[in-house]
């Protein structure tokens, strides 16, 4: 997403637009990291990580991390890049968000912020959430979204899972999606002092209940860089991700 226009869609220049964004990110301060460890669940139908027989007790291995990163270009600078990733959460989803400001002097209170989505799984789409009126006679702002899910959209294309989609460019010689060697020497110089601080320094991660968002507090972490949780309450429409054809009948059973 933060990378510069390859030179063409050849898979080293593909690939040396991605290494090249990379080379350009800041090393990340331990202060720009919130890490976590998921614990049992509410209900104690879950365990938690070191509930595992296998893992050691007292273990302090992060199984979350929210941390902020900065690109030193002129595109992305002092544009706070937040990476989020975690097990035992309330949904398995890969998404990259971009959040817009807010508007100066808004005339409505508690708006929530437009943002603009790209869903790598477990639906594939893209959709911007905007706020809107309520339609009929009322002012009320409410989020919507413009949506473009792939399997209603494409309802009659086969999209192919992913290792599917890799092993046919395997065979066909395209190294397009896949990582170079100094795409991945890049990514660990990135990551590994990082890694070697938390060891050195025993970080503590924070707890937090099987099937949650995550740690508590983590939201209030990532508002320090801007990021805001949106203010009103939201639904993902159950109709979006599905074909058309599916949505329409289940219509007319309804109506039926």
């Amino acid at each position: 997403m933060a990378m510069e226009k390859p030179a063409s869609i050849s898979a080293d220049d593909v690939r040396t637009a991605k290494a090249e964004v990379l080379s350009q990110i800041a090393p990340i301060k331990i202060e720009d990291v919130l890490i976590g460890q998921y614990g049992p669940s509410a209900d104690g139908k879950e365990g938690g990580y070191t509930d595992d027989a296998t893992v050691p007790n007292g273990s302090i291995t992060p199984t979350y991390a929210a941390m902020v990163l900065f690109i030193n270009n002129d595109r992305w600078k002092g544009v706070p890049i937040i990476m989020k990733a975690g097990k035992a959460m309330d949904e398995a989803k890969v998404e990259v968000r971009i959040q817009f400001k807010d508007v100066p002097d808004s005339l409505h209170d508690r708006i929530s912020r437009n943002e603009f989505v790209a869903r790598v799984g477990p639906t594939e789409a893209i959709y911007l959430k905007m706020m809107n009126k309520r339609p009929g006679l009322v002012s009320e702002p409410v989020i919507s979204e413009l949506d473009l899910s792939y399997r209603r959209r494409y309802s009659q294309a086969k999209i192919p899972e992913a290792y599917e989609a890799l092993i046919l460019e395997v065979l066909n010689g395209d190294q397009s999606h896949f990582i170079r060697e100094d795409e991945l020497d890049i990514a660990w110089q990135i990551f590994t002092p990082l890694l070697h601080e938390l060891e050195r320094k025993e970080v503590k991660p924070r707890t937090y209940e099987f099937g949650t968002r995550g740690p508590e507090g983590a939201d209030d972490f990532l508002q320090k860089y801007g990021y805001k949780r949106r203010q009103q309450e939201y639904h993902w429409p159950e109709d979006l991700g599905k074909p058309a054809e599916q949505v329409a009948k289940e219509y007319q059973d309804k109506e039926q």
